[in-house]
């Protein structure tokens, strides 16, 4: 993601600062990350906290992608508007996945009041995603459990009973990322599903994210960004 990051901010006239991989990189590149205007960041669950925090404390403003780290994000939100600093973050940038999600939470709220149908989440995404369930399927889930009264939590492995919901994380080389969210009963079937052939609508998500988040403070998302702040 960072690689196609860059390639395509220069191609639409912004100039690439800093690249940060290492604590060695942090310790070279600091001064020159403070002109920076946006900091993309795209890590591991491990770290994104804290590249995070050292971007706040640069008064650069952070894209996040990373996803897994969501024990922490309610401590880099109070950081970020405490500090008045400037934080966009996405479980999944592409504009399409977005629109699934409104489709995921409009579809939820509709099937409450229908008896018989189990709903089940599936993810398959390539060979080298750390993280499981993916991000993107646990925004799906939490969306699901907020609108629908027979599921109170998600599961990433086969429900127990009727409150669980089911996420099946599958990996495969050279995915980039399907999901789907499918109701099922003995009569029918209904499902709505997400297909990335490639990355780059991830990639364009987020530098459009980079591209509308400079110049504001808070702490912003996809619905912000696609659909106006508020």
């Amino acid at each position: 993601m960072g690689q196609e990051i860059e390639e395509l901010a220069i191609s639409r006239g912004h100039k690439i600062v800093a690249k940060i991989d290492t604590e060695e990189d942090w310790k070279e590149n600091m001064d020159m990350l403070r002109e920076a205007k946006v900091a993309f960041e795209f890590s591991l669950p491990e770290t994104a906290s804290s590249n995070i925090k050292r971007c706040f404390d640069l008064g650069v403003a952070v894209v996040s992608g990373t996803t897994g780290w969501n024990q922490s994000y309610e401590e880099i939100k109070s950081l970020c508007l405490a500090g008045g600093h400037s934080f966009f973050y996405a479980s999944n940038f592409s504009p399409a996945m977005n629109i699934m999600f409104e489709m995921n939470k409009k579809l939820a709220s509709l099937m409450a009041g229908q008896e018989g149908y189990n709903i089940l989440i599936e993810e398959i995404h390539h060979l080298g995603k750390k993280d499981a369930p993916s991000g993107t399927a646990i925004t799906l889930a939490n969306d699901i459990i907020k609108l629908h009264p027979d599921k109170m939590r998600w599961v990433n492995k086969p429900a127990s009973g009727k409150e669980d919901l089911e996420i099946i994380s599958i990996r495969r080389n050279l995915v980039p990322g399907t999901h789907f969210v499918k109701y099922s009963s003995d009569i029918d079937s209904l499902e709505v599903k997400h297909t990335a052939h490639t990355r780059k609508g991830f990639v364009l998500g987020a530098i459009m994210a980079g591209e509308w988040l400079y110049g504001k403070k808070g702490c912003f998302g996809m619905h912000d960004l696609l659909y106006g702040a508020p």
